[in-house]
């Protein structure tokens, strides 16, 4: 899974641009002074541009010079795959996205005109956001990005340059109330009818799909396959419900054909025998389509663990189906860090203590946490779901049955958690950490507290408890409340132990100091920091955020009568401040046991109810307060990367060596990319 989105570096700042993954991957992670072992050159420039709500960072691929010729090679391969399957995201989020690009690429291509203008510039913006986030709606909020120029303009622009847009596609460009919201997570909007992602099509109700997967969901097996996760849902020419199945020959097969070609070559060129039949497995998952495929990939996957290179590749994650279902498409493709990596085989080793000192119920602990592997890799390049708005971490596969009983991967993402550090945004600690002795814990503690969340998050927290015997899966019981209780649960496994002194003795942090950091920093977070990401008036809809709040509020509620976490108001200006760290981390693990139950037992009633009462509103005063703040900092809520280039060099037909370019222009890497990759978008 994926923690899509967010938390604290060694400051405040630099936390609220990060994302999370799916199966968790909350922050930076280990327990060292830093963690990776980057050869940045000095004068490296992190930061290209900000614009909007945006910013641009680039990153480095550490140690890339001491990969062998055939490691280049197979990265090379593995990118290459990765990003010839970008377009396919693109289509899963919208249905009139890829038209929509391949006009402003036309435009922004062919246009001579003015360029000094109000309006050129507005347009020029609008671009780059609909290029940051692979569509016209928020990458984060879901909500559709605004067009500060008129229809008049837009029409002026696709006359002089040639550019086509469909009457619906220029409507979803311009009207804000037309298919406003891609994933909509209020069930009393009707979760089908609220969103406009591209999962189904646009006449299927939620009933419908219900009733759909309760005839063909096999209810009795311990095994069961990820159904629709590589499908979209359509009606046949009789109006019944059917899968078109993403795979070569079938839907996105001129894409898919891509992906599997260069997956093909990087087989070839595997590190190892284990390595090499996994990306057989997935080239054959990808051909046909076979769910049980996918299966015996991910197991395979799973188990191939030694080498220097990994990727994750796919359709993995459910978030953007509001039914949970379908898998966005995504690529990251990674290389061993080796020293931070050897400095968190604490964690792995002493999985199951955690599991056997959580404070979940006995019953619903496992008796023998499995598999459980955590790296710390440099990225080498990101497509899909993942880019350019990336995760700082992932723990994969998402099947609860293959994790419990062949393990899982978890990684941290070390080069792009040391790019955002390098370019974080300033004046947070002072605007929002009250005093001086808290601003100077967070300073201190504040780099190694948001690592060691982010790893006990993902090996820990993802790997921990079990469901109850006869349990559907959580997506089927918890349905759209899954991805917000789960990541919930994993936030809740390590602020638990954040705060146990055994964290001390493993030698994994030095004092409780580092716990207290990342209890400050999380209430903070979840009360108030998070707010700036969402627009006026709204209410909070990614899963990520629902979750911190969630956890945030409840536990400020539950420790009113003692004080355990005060609302302070100074000056106008309102800080949530924690008073007793351990009484507040039995509150954490009173709710900790209480989501586990919720998950182990299937409680659809009792989730909602904690999702709805506390992870869901937002408090409009408190709101406002928080955009005033911040927007007098003027630092961009959200980021991402501009990824760097691999330049084969040839000897005749052969390649001999891969070279590293690093890009500082995004919008110059997005028209390259659709030029060269828009298998779809070009057909």
């Amino acid at each position: 899974m994926k923690n899509y989105n967010v938390f604290t570096l060694s400051i405040l700042a630099a936390a609220f641009t990060l994302q999370s993954c799916g199966g968790g991957a909350e922050k930076p992670t280990e327990p060292a002074a830093d963690t990776t072992t980057v050869e940045a050159a000095d004068d490296f420039e992190y930061f290209a541009e900000q614009f909007a709500d945006l910013k641009l960072i680039r990153y480095q691929i550490p140690s890339w010079d001491k990969l062998s010729p055939k490691q280049k090679e197979l990265v090379y391969y593995l990118y290459e795959a990765g990003i010839s399957g970008r377009d396919m995201i693109w289509d899963q989020n919208y249905r009139h996205n890829l038209e929509i690009r391949k006009a402003l690429e036309t435009i922004l291509a062919n246009y001579s005109g003015d360029k000094e203008s109000e309006d050129w510039t507005k347009f020029e913006t609008y671009a780059k956001r609909v290029f940051f986030s692979n569509g016209i709606h928020h990458h984060y909020s879901m909500s559709k990005l605004p067009a500060d120029f008129s229809g008049e303009y837009l029409d002026g622009l696709l006359t002089e340059t040639g550019a086509t847009l469909s009457e619906e596609a220029k409507k979803a460009i311009l009207d804000p109330n037309f298919d406003a919201k891609k994933v909509n997570l209020d069930p009393e909007k009707g979760l089908l009818k609220g969103s406009a992602v591209n999962l189904y099509a646009p006449d299927i109700t939620e009933a419908e799909v219900d009733a759909y997967y309760a005839k063909i969901v096999d209810a009795e097996t311990t095994t069961p396959i990820s159904y629709g996760l590589n499908s979209r849902m359509e009606r046949d020419a009789d109006g019944k419900l059917v899968e078109n199945v993403y795979k070569s020959g079938g839907l996105y097969g001129s894409a898919i054909d891509k992906v599997t070609y260069w997956l093909s070559k990087a087989a070839d060129v595997a590190e190892n025998k284990a390595q090499g039949d996994a990306l057989r497995l997935l080239v054959e998952y990808y051909q046909t389509g076979d769910l049980l495929k996918w299966d015996e990939y991910n197991i395979a996957w799973t188990k191939a663990t030694e080498g220097d290179i990994d990727y994750i590749q796919g359709f993995v994650e459910v978030y953007n189906d509001p039914k949970g279902y379908r898998g966005s498409y995504e690529s990251i493709v990674q290389i061993k860090d080796f020293e931070a990596s050897d400095r968190m085989k604490m964690l792995m080793d002493n999985v199951q203590w955690f599991e056997d000192n959580s404070s979940i119920m006995d019953e619903h602990k496992k008796a023998n946490v499995v598999g459980v592997t955590y790296k710390v890799v440099n990225v080498a390049g990101e497509s899909g779901d993942a880019s350019p708005s990336t995760p700082i971490g992932v723990n994969l596969p998402n099947a609860n049955w293959i994790r419990a009983t062949h393990g899982s991967k978890s990684v941290s993402l070390g080069n792009i958690v040391h790019a955002y550090a390098q370019a974080p945004s300033k004046g947070f600690s002072e605007e929002f950490i009250r005093t001086e002795e808290l601003r100077a814990r967070s300073k201190e503690h504040g780099a190694l507290s948001s690592k060691l969340h982010t790893a006990l998050h993902e090996v820990v927290g993802h790997a921990s408890g079990k469901l109850n015997d006869g349990v559907g899966t959580p997506k089927e019981t918890l349905k759209s409340y899954a991805s917000t209780l789960e990541e919930g649960r994993a936030d809740l496994v390590a602020l638990y132990f954040l705060m146990d002194s055994n964290m001390v003795k493993l030698g994994l942090m030095p004092s409780l100091e580092v716990g207290m950091a990342e209890y400050d920093s999380y209430i903070r977070n979840g009360m108030m920091l998070q707010l700036r990401r969402v627009e006026k008036g709204e209410q909070i809809e990614e899963a990520h955020m629902r979750n911190r709040q969630l956890v945030a509020s409840w536990a400020y509620e539950k420790g009113l009568e003692e004080n355990v976490i005060e609302k302070v108001v100074e000056d106008g200006k309102t800080y949530f401040e924690v008073r007793d760290y351990n009484k507040l981390r039995v509150i954490f693990g009173e709710l900790l046991k209480e989501i586990q139950r919720i998950k182990s037992e299937g409680d659809y009633e009792a989730g909602r109810a904690l999702v709805e009462n506390y992870g869901v509103k937002v408090d409009a005063a408190l709101h406002d307060e928080v955009l005033a703040r911040a927007e007098k900092l003027n630092s961009a809520p959200y980021g991402g990367f501009i990824n760097p280039r691999l330049v084969p060099v040839m000897e005749g037909e052969k390649i001999v060596d891969i070279k590293v370019e690093y890009p500082d222009d995004f919008l110059g890497q997005m028209m390259e990319y659709g030029k060269n990759y828009g298998f779809l978008a070009n057909e």
